[in-house]
């Protein structure tokens, strides 16, 4: 037992050395090595073990290099409470977003609902007025002009109607009918009647609004994309003519406030006004191109055209307008196979050039190359990206013009000179801080529907005679002088 004993001994001794080494710059192995020195002794006379935070150690630090220390600690605990307050606003933003998306959701698919049963509505009546008029009528669209003097009605008016069975007239009543309808002329003049008259469309409202949709979700990835690989210099912007003529283009595109705070800020730690003026440019590019009456058509003739447009809208009912404008549009595109082709190219060049002035003026120094200009280093990166919003825009117009009969739809972005109406328009950061200031710039395409439902059909029309109905799908998001308060 005895050996046993003096084993744990020793153990207890080495442990109760080691701790008191570690933690006491007073007591040393090696001033106790005197006492324990010898042949049998458990720890030998040479070893030591160091005290990182012995009185010695601290004394060898002068007060420059600690307060240097200090100061560097200083500033990166600074850097992070930046970066948490900026990462807890970007998570407010994207939970907004969510909340939205969800919302979105929701009326979408309400529209969808109210849109299946107005169609079902629609069947049922056009399943009756075909069991009216007769059988030969039933492969056409629903004959609402034949209610007029080329209606079935001047048939049965002719004395034709006591040779109906059961509500329908009989193969001899038939001929008979159209013989008494008049000359062949005049049968065609009726079928031709009968292809303006219809209201059929080929997309419904909820389906032009989440193309809508769909192209401001692909402008947000397009401008967030080209911000966050971009790296900004505030003493970087040159003085050169391009600048110049960069800063003028976009006060005429954005406002001369807006572009003067691109100008004036610093970007270089949160570029997020960069993005939001990205998104600005390019809204306001695409309302541009489809405020046209035929993307990528010559300029005078295109003016024509929509003049004629809009005077037949105020002067002839809805289905005639429509199908004008439908018939006039296809025509042109048949006549000029190309155009979508070209309308393409030339909104994509547009939307690279005008992004390019606003990272010139914001000191960007991406994009850049020796033998090539920012425009083109742009179409390198996110040529792809612009040429997907371009196909979407035309697809959109095509759809707009030739496919929607029953309305009219018209894509929306504010003016930068326009006030601020909550009726009209949404600030996209109303929920941080209160609506004050002028309009910095359009980050969200808008949707509105106007029918034109009655009103007088002579040339004269005032537009006091004429009854329009409106309504806003989705409003347009804008962004106020008041950002400049959340991101101070």
């Amino acid at each position: 037992m005895l050996p046993i004993a003096n084993l744990n001994i020793r153990n207890l001794y080495d442990n109760a050395a080691e701790f008191f080494s570690l933690h006491s710059p007073t007591w040393s192995i090696r001033a106790q090595s005197s006492d324990t020195s010898g042949p049998n002794s458990p720890i030998p006379t040479n070893h030591s073990i160091p005290d990182p935070l012995s009185r010695d150690s601290l004394a060898g630090l002068s007060p420059s290099s600690m307060r240097r220390e200090l100061d560097v600690t200083k500033t990166e605990l600074a850097k992070s409470r930046a970066d948490v307050a900026r990462l807890g606003e970007r998570c407010k933003m994207l939970e907004k977003t969510l909340k939205e998306t969800r919302e979105m959701l929701r009326a979408r698919d309400a529209e969808l609902e109210k849109m299946r049963r107005e169609r079902e509505k629609e069947r049922v009546l056009a399943e009756r007025r075909r069991s009216d008029v007769g059988p030969q009528y039933q492969p056409h669209a629903p004959l609402r002009d034949l209610h007029s003097r080329h209606s079935s009605l001047d048939i049965r008016h002719s004395g034709l109607s006591n040779g109906y069975t059961n509500g329908r007239p009989t193969p001899n009543e038939q001929e008979r009918a159209l013989s008494l309808a008049g000359s062949d002329e005049e049968r065609a003049r009726i079928r031709s009647t009968e292809i303006y008259m219809t209201r059929t469309d080929a997309w419904s409202g909820a389906q032009v609004l989440q193309a809508v949709h769909d192209i401001n979700s692909e402008i947000l990835q397009f401008a967030a994309s080209a911000t966050e690989l971009c790296t900004f210099d505030r003493n970087s912007r040159p003085s050169s003519s391009r600048s110049v003529q960069a800063m003028h283009d976009t006060s005429s595109r954005l406002g001369p406030n807006f572009a003067r705070i691109l100008s004036n800020r610093d970007h270089s730690q949160d570029p997020i006004l960069v993005q939001l003026a990205l998104q600005g440019c390019v809204t306001i590019c695409i309302t541009r191109a489809l405020a046209a009456f035929c993307m990528g058509f010559a300029a005078k003739s295109d003016t024509v055209l929509s003049q004629i447009y809009s005077r037949m809208f105020m002067t002839e009912p809805q289905p005639t307008s429509s199908k004008w404008r439908a018939l006039t549009h296809r025509q042109i595109h048949v006549a000029y196979p190309q155009l979508v082709e070209y309308s393409i190219n030339d909104l994509c060049d547009t939307i690279l050039r005008w992004s390019s002035d606003i990272f010139i003026i914001a000191g960007c120094l991406s994009y850049e190359t020796t033998t090539a200009t920012s425009k083109d280093g742009l179409r390198l990166r996110f040529g792809d990206q612009v040429r997907r919003i371009a196909k979407s825009v035309t697809r959109l117009e095509r759809v707009t013009r030739e496919d929607i009969m029953s309305t009219c739809f018209d894509v929306l972005a504010v003016n930068h000179s326009d006030p601020f109406d909550s009726n009209g328009m949404s600030d996209a950061f109303g929920d941080y801080v209160a609506s004050r200031g002028a309009i910095l710039a359009t980050t969200e395409l808008g949707l509105r529907c106007t029918t034109r439902l009655r009103g007088s059909e002579s040339l004269e029309a005032q537009d006091d005679d004429v009854t329009m109905e409106q309504r806003m799908l989705l409003l347009p998001k804008v962004v106020l002088e008041s950002v400049l308060d959340v991101l101070a």
